[in-house]
């Protein structure tokens, strides 16, 4: 019985720790002036490129959409060819077929 009433009160004492914690953490700041510290004002800085500082243009044509037949279809080919694989593989398990690339236009 007393180890009972231990484990209840440490459960009870954690779930106290973990409340504090959680309104410490979702606790909003207050906004006064003198406790923070006053940051000039930069004019925003152009995101540097990583190779090029040449703008993607985006497409003129937006993709029309595709019947979801079509995309069942392509689905349904996918589990077809990763099933076989997975088959030749049990069949005969070799490093190669391991880290072979699969066949379907899909990348997995």
């Amino acid at each position: 019985m007393e180890m009972l009433l231990m484990g209840l009160c440490m459960s009870v004492f954690g779930l106290g720790v973990a409340a504090l914690a959680f309104g410490a953490a979702t606790r909003s700041e207050s906004s006064d002036s003198a406790v923070q510290p006053e940051l000039p004002l930069v004019k925003a800085v152009a995101p540097a490129r990583f190779f090029s500082d040449r703008v993607p243009v985006p497409p003129a044509v937006l993709p029309r959409q595709v019947p979801i037949e079509v995309l069942l279809l392509q689905i349904e080919n996918h589990v077809r060819l990763e099933q076989a694989a997975a088959e030749s593989f049990v069949e005969f398990p070799t490093h190669a077929l391991l880290h072979s690339k699969t066949t379907s236009p899909f990348v997995n």
